[in-house]
């Protein structure tokens, strides 16, 4: 029923159709209502003195349950829930899929009056689409007050718990690091010919690396790059990162730094550079206004905003948490807007699949 299809697809489906002009107007203030005339909101707002109490009591009385439908790697979410669980003492129950499956079977299911997940984890852009069509709730968390300034949203119906910075990677035994291209112009260099690759979804990298450069000569730019070296376009952030570990793929341009760090752990040839200044997209977790375990919800809210930040460090992730001290606090890090893949989806996608994924081999 949810088949995997193209992020773009689905987020061009969703927000950009008619039906789902009509559902925010009609469904989407189906959800608000029901949400202010039912528990959740009073649950996610409570901030009194016994509020953690009040919280493990309401989930206790809810049967210690919880779902999430995350696109978080099932390893890490494992140890994520497992310390969660071990806390509290509530099964979590987990889905897990590709990002855009998660925003679409979120939809379709609160289309239908189908509330059975009560927590979303998943990339900035499908948590600002779910923001788009009202499902999500705002959490009054202690902890929101920890976090980096760009980690908060002016609506605050979502939160970003963590970063995915795009980094650059390379063979260690492949490519030396004095070799190390420095600007994305030396990508020109006929040396990298056959050695690049690239994920084939990461339109709002593009988005924010042209931008950076200037659009006319960032666009030229990556003609040009593609036109004398060429670049292989591959589908997964972890595949690509492999790929280059094996050696198949010499130099990666978008790989997320934590997936290098826990392959170099493991004693894999595979190192991370960043070419200045590097981006980053948030990942985030919300709450649903529908939520049918409200307390265990906000009780794993706020485990993601404290707890887990540490646990973070430890799996290489780049917290959001001002606590969590990192290697990418020293580098130049800005910020990709998730609203470019909504509101300049159609632009960046015709140029992104012009440019990249239509004439690269």
């Amino acid at each position: 029923m949810y088949k995997q299809i193209s992020r773009r697809r689905v987020l061009k489906t969703i927000l950009g159709s008619a039906s789902a002009a009509a559902f925010m107007s009609v469904g989407g203030s189906a959800f608000a209502q029901a949400a202010t005339q039912s528990t959740t909101a009073g649950v996610a707002a409570y901030a009194g003195a016994d509020r953690q109490a009040r919280l493990i009591e309401g989930a206790k009385k809810e049967g210690n349950q919880l779902t999430i439908y995350t696109s978080a790697p099932t390893d890490d979410m494992a140890i994520f829930t497992g310390a969660f669980e071990k806390k509290y003492g509530i099964k979590v129950k987990l889905w897990r899929s590709s990002s855009e499956n998660v925003l679409q079977r979120s939809v379709t299911e609160g289309r239908a009056g189908r509330f059975d997940v009560d927590i979303i984890d998943t990339n900035g852009p499908e948590m600002e689409s779910l923001h788009r069509e009202q499902m999500l709730q705002v959490v009054n968390s202690p902890y929101l007050a920890d976090l980096i300034k760009p980690a908060l949203l002016p609506h605050g119906e979502w939160v970003s718990t963590r970063l995915n910075v795009f980094t650059q990677a390379y063979n260690t035994n492949l490519v030396k690091p004095a070799d190390l291209p420095k600007t994305y112009y030396d990508l020109l260099d006929p040396k990298w010919k056959g050695k690049l690759g690239i994920e084939a979804e990461d339109l709002d990298w593009f988005a924010g690396v042209i931008t950076e450069l200037g659009e006319a000569k960032g666009l030229k730019l990556f003609r040009d790059i593609v036109a004398t070296n060429g670049i292989s376009v591959r589908k997964g952030h972890t595949l690509l990162a492999n790929l280059v570990a094996s050696g198949e793929v010499p130099l990666a341009l978008t790989v997320y730094n934590y997936k290098v760090d826990q392959l170099n752990k493991k004693g894999a040839p595979i190192q991370w550079f960043a070419i200045p200044p590097a981006f980053a997209r948030p990942n985030g977790i919300g709450m649903l206004r529908r939520a049918p375990h409200p307390n265990a919800a906000v009780l794993y809210y706020d485990f993601m905003l404290s707890d887990a930040q540490q646990i973070m460090l430890k799996l290489s992730y780049v917290p959001t948490s001002k606590k969590a001290d990192t290697p990418l606090n020293k580098i130049p890090l800005k910020f990709v807007d998730p609203k470019v893949v909504l509101d300049e989806n159609e632009k960046w996608r015709t140029l992104y699949e012009q440019i990249i994924t239509n004439q690269s081999k």
